[in-house]
């Protein structure tokens, strides 16, 4: 297919004697078509050439070297040049390509690279609530979307299971585990273990001190330790899995941090050869001052013991020997940032080729909190996503019966619908923004909301099983779809490989997420001002055409973001 925005790029790469990769980074879409399909923004240039934009302006357009037959007219507005395309010649790409392609917008520029995805990763014995569902859905789509582009990804489930934590929930097993029938919701029993013993060590800082001993005895392969350990984990994965499946989340590997605890004494090493690692009260540092970072990046404790931490270093070393990674993305909270400014900083001084550690990426979000404020699992105070996700589908259940009650496929519909509003209401807007979680809100159908998205789809599909037969590419009149609201999918359609890329340039799936209601919307309009099924026989054709490839669209698009289309609603 035809890539316009590059034919405009290389145009004026050569008109300005800058790099065809910067003049790309400046073409923008704009919102109003009446400014064409493609504008450069001249004032961007402005501080390179030292001229002003209007004047910048003018030399490119009369510089310029372009296909007639691709890009139909040239104007300019301001600092602005605005290009317009060709309709037919657009019409005639994004329907051949979507006919023939059954992956629409997927590439294989991604081959030969590899991308490591570190997502979800919950702490093993404590429950997985909505706080653990921003880096799992965030991960899952990235992951998707990379492999879509060609990537080849991992996706690596690091498991928060070693740490002081465990050391907590082993003394508290051996206070009150007899009490306790871990047969039956294990995780909320071991959360209320955790959260009575957490108070208990506040209260006494012996009882403190001996489950920093237990972490100890742990580290050192203290038979009991390591048995009451597994069956957490065990436990734990078990547990998870459930919601896993919910979700639709998979992963490549479950390597937690308890899988790189023989492999820290490697990184120890390294770094005190290299001078920088130092004692501190007792404890083993890395300054980063000279850095710009105040505070120290801890590796080993005061008692011996390493941190998380020194494990994510093991990982990294383990990561780049056995992945060869390009990138390697870290999904989780904007509350890390320090601890992932601290460890890639520390990671350079490894020895790793420069690749990797330029290939380090923490993808940050924001925090999801409930209407009464932040969750903690030691106070007790958190949502369970399992909870969450059975709630959501019994809502939508109820919408879903109250709307059609003689729908086939009931529970099923109500669990695409549920979990893709959850899915979708996290990767709604930029990642970075804190949400307040509102089960109402996500079930709108009437919002800018996943459910209102999937009834889109439902309704191109409803047109589509009206007609019967969708006619081929061959046999459509492309001038039957040159109205404005046909143009406006069209150009959406187009666009999508490009907002692929836009994802993963970003790590941005609201990127995606917005798209998506884009074209919904366009379709919406589209299907309100044009009558689909007419008698005239020509662009009935073209019209269902138009919304076979915009379900099609819909469908592969929503599926990236790891959500299931329903066929009815």
């Amino acid at each position: 297919m035809i890539n316009f925005k590059q034919e405009i790029g290389v145009g004026i790469s050569k008109a300005t004697n800058i790099s065809e990769e910067e003049i790309l980074g400046y073409i923008e879409i704009p919102k109003d078509k009446a400014n064409g399909d493609y504008a450069f923004p001249c004032f961007k240039l402005a501080k390179t050439l030292k001229k002003a934009p209007p004047v910048i302006a003018n030399e490119i357009k009369e510089k310029i070297e372009i296909d007639e037959n691709k890009i139909q007219k040239i104007e300019i507005a301001g600092g602005y040049i605005n290009f317009y395309i060709n309709k037919n010649l657009l019409i005639k790409e994004v329907l051949e390509e979507a006919e023939n392609n059954e992956y629409y917008g997927s590439s294989t520029e991604g081959n030969g690279k590899n991308i490591v995805i570190d997502y979800s990763s919950p702490n093993i014995a404590k429950p997985f609530h909505i706080g653990h569902l921003k880096t799992t859905v965030i991960g899952g789509a990235l992951y998707n979307i990379y492999k879509y582009l060609g990537y080849n990804v991992t996706g690596i489930n690091h498991l928060g299971d070693y740490g002081t934590q465990f050391g907590k929930l082993i003394e508290g097993y051996k206070r009150w585990g007899k009490d306790y029938d871990l047969t039956q919701n294990p995780i909320d029993k071991l959360a209320e273990i955790y959260q009575k013993i957490n108070i208990l060590c506040k209260e006494d800082e012996k009882v403190l001190n001996q489950c920093r001993e237990n972490f100890r005895l742990l580290e050192q392969k203290d038979e009991y330790s390591v048995k009451v350990w597994k069956e957490f984990r065990d436990l734990s994965i078990k547990e998870f899995q459930k919601i896993y499946d919910l979700l639709g989340t998979k992963f490549d590997s479950w390597n937690g941090e308890a899988f790189y605890e023989d492999k820290t004494d490697e990184v120890i090493d390294i770094l005190k050869k290299t001078g920088k690692l130092v004692e501190s009260d007792g404890a083993l540092i890395v300054d980063l001052s000279d850095k710009g970072i105040d505070t120290p990046c801890i590796v080993c404790k005061s008692n011996g013991s390493t941190i998380y931490a020194t494990r994510d270093l093991a990982a990294i070393l383990y990561r780049a020997r056995t992945y060869d990674f390009d990138k390697c993305i870290y999904v989780t909270s904007y509350e890390q940032n320090l601890h992932f400014k601290q460890i890639f900083e520390v990671a350079k001084l490894l020895g790793l080729d420069e690749k990797y550690t330029k290939g380090l990426e923490h993808v940050a979000y924001g925090m999801v909190r409930l209407p009464t404020g932040k969750m903690s699992t030691r106070e007790g105070n958190f949502v369970k996503i399992e909870d969450l996700l059975k709630d959501t589908i019994k809502r939508a259940s109820e919408i879903i019966l109250e709307k059609n009650p003689n729908l086939e496929n009931k529970e099923e519909v109500a669990k695409k619908v549920g979990i893709g509003a959850v899915i979708f209401n996290n990767l709604a807007t930029s990642r970075v923004k804190d949400e307040i979680f509102d089960i109402n809100e996500m079930l709108n159908f009437q919002g800018e909301t996943d459910p209102y998205i999937q009834y889109t789809y439902v309704r191109t599909k409803s047109v589509l099983e009206k007609v019967g037969t969708i006619p081929k590419f061959k046999d459509i009149n492309i001038d039957s779809l040159n109205d404005e609201y046909s143009q406006n999918i069209i150009n959406l359609i187009y666009n999508f490989k490009d907002i692929l890329n836009q994802v993963i340039e970003k790590n941005e799936p609201s990127i995606l997420s917005r798209y998506l209601i884009d074209l919904a919307k366009a379709f919406s309009l589209f299907y309100n001002e044009n009558k689909i099924i007419c008698d005239d026989k020509m662009i009935q054709d073209a019209r269902i055409y138009l919304t076979y490839i915009t379900g099609k669209v819909l469908k592969q698009g929503a599926l990236l973001l790891g959500i299931e289309m329903p066929n009815k609603m």
